[in-house]
């Protein structure tokens, strides 16, 4: 009977390589965080564009009347932080 020599590996497949299940994780965790900062970014750049397209508006008319300004900027500040924070 001949001897059969087993050089100590066996096949598996890709899948079930640790490295492929660890990047394919990772990648995985990336998109997730990727798909949250361009909500945020949606989020931020869809509460400035109203603000700027109410600046454009009327611009032969040299002021703005903005009596509670104030107040306004601070609850939009409010609402920026809040929407960065997230």
């Amino acid at each position: 009977m001949e001897d059969i020599f087993d050089f100590g590996f066996t096949a598996v497949d890709e899948t079930e390589l640790e490295a492929v299940q660890q990047a394919t994780t990772k990648v995985a965790e990336t998109t997730n965080d990727v798909e949250a900062l361009h909500t945020k970014i949606d989020r931020l750049y869809n509460a400035v564009t109203p603000l700027l397209n109410n600046l454009k508006k009327n611009p032969e008319k040299e002021y703005i009347l903005w009596p509670n300004r104030l107040a306004k900027v601070e609850e939009f500040e409010t609402y920026l932080q809040k929407i960065y924070a997230e």
